[in-house]
């Protein structure tokens, strides 16, 4: 496997080691084969998704025509051993007689960075007379009626911000040169300073880098170890605070993605790696040199892995086609939400630890809740679920490392919605400790007055509240009715919840896939490899329809760099599409709206209509006789990412009896109990029905089924639930 280079760009990667301890595990294969075993099958690579999550680490690879999952523990102290641990457990280290591996890694070492304010110490340099555009920012209040407002730390404080003459105009035009002079004072002060990265942002650069450059060619020289970020690269748009603030974003996180990069590259060195690929916000992937050096792009990694997944399942089953779906991703920590109409959407404006990050990603609303979200009585008496988490470590009090404190998924298994007998298969990795959870419910309980189960069921019915609220800020809060639209639940926890979230919505469909607890892992696996570039445009789109030549000309350069980026990847060819961001004249935000290729007026014409659209969609309105202006141009570069085929099997019989277990007693409210069938997963054949309550058991997951929904199995293994007609 070629080496991560020491130096990528401007940015330099310290290699350390990554030990693992072996530790026996169960590795589940989710389908038997779908494919002969023939020499070309036997000479294809296998292709390894590998999505690191607050809990657990899961694998899917795809091997000799069909799907193997695997789980276990996160190392939240180095991500890489985990990934290590999984790989030698699934025997996929040895480099003979193996086709070599093409591995993609969904990670959260950028997330974390920047959520808990661990990054580098990170400077800025801008043009003289902005130093403070970061502390004035956007005068925006987050709660509108509280009197005091704590804004989050700056990732450069006061005495790592400098200032250099040099001045472009709204054009880029020249009006004052660089200041060369005043960088090596500067150098000595980033020196003095510890500055373990850096920032460089000037004005109008977007227009124009040449300063920018300059300024990074010249510092290099004297600190050739500092990585350096340039907002002409990292982003090319106009606004000054959101540039400034996503570039340092990316300067913040970079020295930790490189060198954990680094430390699993030097891991792997002797394993046979084909190729080692890292799962971007925006749905695609990119290599290893690009992510180290675009670290910012990898902040919402995991959460895109599973947007991508359930749109490729839902796409694949007659019963949801076109995808028309809400997924609900419920992980350890927190849960992923993204309403997909016929499309998996994308947007360039998002909030991360209070800061904008105008990067292109999966437009995904992430709340505190999980599985490992802890619930406390507030200093009001009231009960509460999160944000805070019991993460891996120590986790739930039921996994017995040492947690004491109440969670989801203690409340969970006090209710009897886990079965401590199956959980992961039985596979020892994790053993749960029910008295545990009762005794950490009951304390919970007593403080309310309430038994161990009443109080679990608050905790869960908190929770669920929380992530209701979340479906509908993707749903109605942007103009879609969640009626009309099957809920797709995935993560460790989201089949447990999916049915009570749906009836809470309205929605009359649940679409669970066959491997709920691993699809972000799957969905990095079938991601395409894919580069995406933006340049403002900041013209009436009019004019752009009168003379269409430089956007065409604009969108040309874009198309070289993104399928240049594409080419140290594959030679394989390239898909490319274009977007632009449009708003009505006087307007101060964007709408992104899909622009067909080769660009013409025609194209352009079309471009104007379908924003009108959108808005209307989104807004209740439009106003088509006012100016629009097409503000960013963005283009994107695509080659196809693993070509798996999800296994089909034909239909049998309703009658579900050979998966039957023996029943269990759930709480569903406060009057008690009720018997509950039980079923095992992999022993569900297509066409089998069953009817609430139920509890289907696999390795991954457990399936909840309520009262009320009944569920068919599909022929790709996936449960079809639907909430049953009641009549008076």
């Amino acid at each position: 496997m070629p080496h991560l280079v020491q130096s990528c760009g401007s940015n330099h990667c310290i290699i350390a080691n990554a030990g693992c301890t072996s530790k026996a595990s169960t590795v589940v294969n989710y389908a038997e084969k779908t494919m002969s075993s023939s020499d070309s099958l036997h000479n294809t690579p296998i292709h390894v998704g590998i999505d690191v999550g607050g809990t657990f680490t899961d694998f899917v690879v795809w091997q000799d025509g069909r799907l193997r999952i695997h789980k276990v523990p996160t190392t939240p102290d180095d991500q890489s051993r985990a990934i290590l641990q999984g790989l030698h457990d699934l025997d996929l280290l040895t480099s003979s007689p193996s086709p070599g591996l093409v591995i993609v890694h969904g990670m959260t070492v950028a997330t974390n960075a920047l959520l808990e304010r661990r990054g580098a110490v990170t400077a800025l340099l801008t043009t003289a007379g902005f130093a403070d555009a970061l502390v004035i920012g956007r005068q925006n209040r987050p709660h509108l009626y509280r009197l005091h407002q704590q804004r989050p730390p700056l990732l450069a404080g006061d005495a790592l911000r400098f200032e250099v003459d040099e001045r472009l105009d709204a054009e880029g035009g020249v009006l004052l040169p660089l200041d060369e002079g005043q960088l090596a004072a500067v150098a000595q002060q980033l020196r003095s300073g510890g500055a373990e990265s850096l920032a460089v942002v000037f004005l109008f650069s977007y227009r124009n880098p040449a300063h920018e450059q300059r300024a990074a060619e010249l510092l290099q020289g004297l600190l050739p170890e500092l990585p350096i970020s340039l907002s002409s690269e990292v982003l090319p748009e106009y606004r000054e605070y959101e540039r400034t603030a996503t570039t340092l974003i990316n300067a913040y996180v970079q020295p930790l993605v490189a060198r954990y990069l680094a430390r699993l590259e030097q891991a792997l060195e002797d394993a046979p790696v084909r190729a080692l690929r890292i799962m971007q916000s925006n749905g695609g992937v990119i290599d290893l040199r690009q992510a180290a050096a675009h670290a910012a792009r990898l902040v919402l990694s995991g959460p895109a892995g599973g947007a991508v997944g359930a749109f490729a399942v839902a796409g694949a089953d007659e019963g949801v086609s076109p995808p028309q779906i809400l997924t609900f991703d419920m992980g350890g920590t927190s849960t992923d939400v993204c309403l997909c109409p016929g499309r998996i959407p994308t947007t360039g404006e998002s909030m991360i630890g209070g800061l904008p990050l105008r990067l292109p990603m999966i437009d995904i609303h992430t709340v505190g809740a999980g599985g490992g979200s802890i619930a406390f009585i507030d200093a009001g008496g009231a009960l509460q679920v999160g944000p805070r988490s019991a993460g891996a470590l120590p986790g739930p009090a039921c996994y017995g490392r040492g947690g004491t404190l109440p969670t989801v998924t203690d409340a969970n298994l006090v209710l009897g919605r886990l079965a401590v007998e199956g959980f992961l298969g039985g596979s020892g990795q994790v053993q749960l400790d029910a008295d545990a959870a009762r005794r950490v419910l009951s304390e919970l309980g007593a403080q309310l007055g309430l038994s161990a189960e009443e109080a679990a069921l608050g905790v869960v019915r908190v929770a669920n509240a929380t992530m209701e609220r979340a479906l509908r800020a993707v749903s109605v809060e942007q103009g879609y009715d969640p009626r009309q639209f099957t809920l797709l639940p995935f993560g460790g926890a989201g089949p447990l919840h999916a049915c009570d979230l749906a009836s809470a919505l309205g929605i009359r469909q649940i679409l669970c896939p066959a491997m709920p607890g691993v699809l972000s892992a799957f969905g990095m696996l079938v991601a395409d490899v894919s580069s995406e570039y933006a340049t403002s445009v900041l013209s009436p789109a009019a004019d752009l329809i009168v003379e269409p030549s430089a956007l065409s000309a604009a969108a040309a350069q874009l198309e070289a760099r993104t399928r240049g980026t594409l080419s140290l990847e594959a030679g394989a060819a390239a898909q490319t599409a274009a977007a632009l961001d449009m708003r009505y004249r006087g307007q101060s935000y964007e709408l992104t709206v899909p622009l067909a290729l080769p660009l013409s007026a025609a194209n352009l014409e079309s471009a104007v209509g379908a924003f009108h659209r959108a808005h209307a969609q989104r807004y209740g309105y439009a106003m088509p006789a006012e100016e629009v202006e097409a503000v960013t141009l963005r283009i994107r570069s695509s080659i196809a990412g693993s070509q798996v085929t999800l296994p089909r099997r034909p239909l049998s019989g309703a009658a579900g009896g050979g998966a039957r277990l023996a029943d269990r007693a759930v709480w569903f409210d406060a009057s008690g109990p009720v018997a509950t069938a039980c079923y095992q997963r992999e022993r569900l054949e297509p066409g089998n029905r069953i009817a609430g309550p139920a509890l289907v058991l696999q390795y991954d997951s457990t399936v909840l089924l309520a009262p009320g929904w009944s569920a068919g199995v599909d022929p790709f293994g996936n449960l079809l639930c639907e909430k049953r007609e009641t009549h008076a």
